[in-house]
């Protein structure tokens, strides 16, 4: 049996977590107020991902960078693997707020779309 604490990020109440664990299953989960810390702990612990935030350089217009973020959630081993794609990437202004700036981003199948509209 293995004991893995986490907190949970999923409000403001940073739940503190106990996560059982008997090789790779799940056996038992405690600590959290709402049925979003259970969900949390479990997807944590048998496949963490993340939300990647970053700016992609703008051409042809007035802002030099344009803040970004992956569409929905990737895996936790590919941040690094975004992170170039997004660090290479340049989008041409004007750009909307909404607009995917790179499609399938590191082959996760997740867009990287701005966050804010830059000219």
């Amino acid at each position: 049996m293995e004991i893995r604490e986490l907190t949970c990020i999923n409000c403001p109440m940073g739940c503190l977590l106990t996560v059982t664990m008997d090789g790779d299953t799940v056996t038992d989960i405690s600590g959290y107020t709402c049925p979003r810390g259970k969900t949390y702990a479990e997807k944590e612990v048998t496949n963490p991902t993340r939300i990647v935030t970053s700016t992609v350089r703008v051409e042809g217009g007035r802002s030099e960078r344009v803040p970004c973020k992956t569409e929905s959630d990737i895996p936790k081993d590919k941040i690094f693997d975004v992170m170039r794609e997004i660090d290479a990437a340049t989008a041409q202004a004007p750009v909307v707020i909404g607009e995917t700036l790179i499609h399938d981003v590191a082959g996760t199948g997740v867009d990287v779309i701005a966050t804010a509209s830059a000219i």
